[in-house]
């Protein structure tokens, strides 16, 4: 029996997985859909993790092991969760990037979402986590930020495989490409080999029509003119794969570029444009709409568990990009003018989207967190330090207050010294005493500076002038340490 997964490829598109789960490679499901399926890739974000450890007790024997190894902070027991998690599928995958020299095989993971919009921070965690995962078919994840897209060129041109996550825009996609391109200049200069390095560009999709639709059907609502009420109509479910086929025909005119083509001549290879977010939302689109449109040469689709199922049952293999090529990028060219006609600016809708984005992958990552929190606690159980409170009438608030707070991911929001905790009139100036602990473990020397002085000048007895911590501190100390000999009591 014909499987339309398989089939797909016929027309030059890989299909990957936007799904993992421990359970998933552990009962070898995952190598089913590879040899039945012709599986090409697997994808995961922080979302897709939260969702698997509170969803199954897949990971409960792994994570009492690290609690009872003393691995007492949740987001590195998370990591060592989930680098162990892409490596058993990297592993599993690795028949298919051998067969595909590089092309596909690929396994995804993300660095934190909390590093958004820090450059240094990205590029540091990336090259820790694919040092972690040490598997030649892993993605390093980087969201198409500001910050991001710097992120990604530092990466490329070190040699690391970067899936683009978080793409909306024509005009940020073509900074990716960019940044991918001068990656690779960069090693070529450098003599260094360019064509094992592969990377994808996620480009989303369904989440524009989302948000598109929702505001084509307040127009509507406010309109009863017959003419702008049809042209509203036209666009609905329209936008996203419009948006799609103008980016793919631009990626085209990207990789046509003698720039290119000299680097082609090296052995690079393209970096592919990847179809996320390909699921409907709306339950009157057909499930398998945004696969359909999007079949061609050079793409990449990652279904979601729903949409990789609805395919097989019920999908048609067939170029949905490329059949009336040219009248189908025109319709999509009218359908982007008309959208911009009626006062629906596509520029700031999908600068919400991404903004959005971030904030949703980081509000996963929260509740991630707070998940492997949760079961490391439960766990350690009497071992745990306790801590309790007796404040009164007023505990319902407090406790309000702090689910407010953990909803909003305001702890996250505090350490990253957003000002919009408070007035956001600066106040992120005040919050340096948060690293002060990580700022001083870097410079030990300093301290061992001041006992060698204290050493070296024989003093018998320090006195500390001062009231509340500043004097407390150093009482706890004296109390728990006592005098030790060759230094002032």
């Amino acid at each position: 029996m014909a499987n339309p997964l398989i089939d797909i490829q016929n027309y030059g598109q890989s299909v990957w997985y936007d799904y993992i789960r421990r359970g998933l490679i552990t009962s070898g499901e995952l190598a089913r859909m590879i040899e039945q399926d012709g599986l090409m890739g697997v994808t995961s974000n922080p979302s897709i993790f939260e969702k698997a450890l509170v969803g199954s007790s897949d990971y409960d024997q792994a994570l009492s092991a690290l609690v009872a190894d003393g691995i007492g902070n949740a987001k590195d027991i998370y990591e060592r969760l989930a680098v162990d998690d892409i490596q058993r599928a990297a592993d599993v995958m690795h028949p298919v990037w051998v067969r595909t020299g590089g092309r596909d095989g690929f396994v995804s993971l993300e660095v934190s979402p909390y590093l958004a919009h820090d450059t240094a921070g990205t590029v540091e965690e990336a090259l820790r986590l694919h040092a972690a995962v040490s598997r030649p078919n892993v993605m390093i994840k980087v969201p198409a930020t500001a910050a991001g897209i710097p992120a990604v060129q530092r990466l490329i041109a070190v040699g690391l495989c970067i899936n683009v996550t978080l793409l909306f825009a024509l005009e940020m996609y073509e900074q990716v490409v960019e940044a991918y391109i001068s990656g690779l200049q960069e090693r070529a200069g450098r003599g260094e080999d360019v064509a094992g390095v592969a990377s994808v560009a996620s480009f989303f999709i369904s989440r524009i029509d989302s948000l598109i639709d929702s505001r084509l059907s307040q127009e509507l609502d406010g309109t009863r003119d017959a003419e702008r009420r049809a042209r509203l109509k036209s666009l609905v479910g329209k936008v996203a794969i419009a948006n799609a086929k103008i980016t793919y025909a631009r990626c085209h005119e990207l990789y046509a570029s003698e720039r290119w083509q000299a680097l082609a001549a090296r052995g690079a290879r393209p970096q592919r444009l990847l179809w996320a977010s390909t699921s409907t939302k709306n339950p009157k689109y057909s499930p398998t709409m945004y696969v359909d449109a999007l079949i061609g040469p050079d793409t990449v689709n990652t279904m979601p568990a729903e949409t990789f199922d609805a395919f097989r049952a019920t999908g048609r293999a067939q170029a949905g990009l490329t059949d009336n090529w040219a009248e189908g990028l025109a319709q999509a060219r009218s359908s982007m003018a008309t959208l911009a006609e009626v006062g629906i600016s596509m520029e700031q809708a999908t600068a919400q989207l991404l903004e959005e984005g971030v904030q949703k992958f980081s509000e996963a990552f929260d509740k991630l967190l707070g998940a492997v929190e949760k079961k490391r606690q439960k766990l350690l159980g009497p071992r745990l330090a306790q801590q309790s409170y007796s404040i009164g009438s007023y505990a319902a608030a407090v406790e309000a207050k702090i689910n407010d707070w953990r909803a909003q991911g305001n702890v996250r929001r505090l350490w990253q010294g957003d000002p919009t905790l408070w007035t956001r009139d600066k106040e992120n100036a005040w919050v340096g005493w948060l690293h002060v602990v990580d700022g001083q473990q870097d410079h030990p020397e300093y301290f061992h500076q001041v006992v060698d002085d204290v050493r070296g000048a024989g003093f018998r007895t320090a006195l500390v002038l001062g009231m509340g911590g500043s004097s407390l501190c150093p009482e706890v100390l004296r109390r728990t340490w006592g005098v030790i000999p060759g230094f002032p009591e």
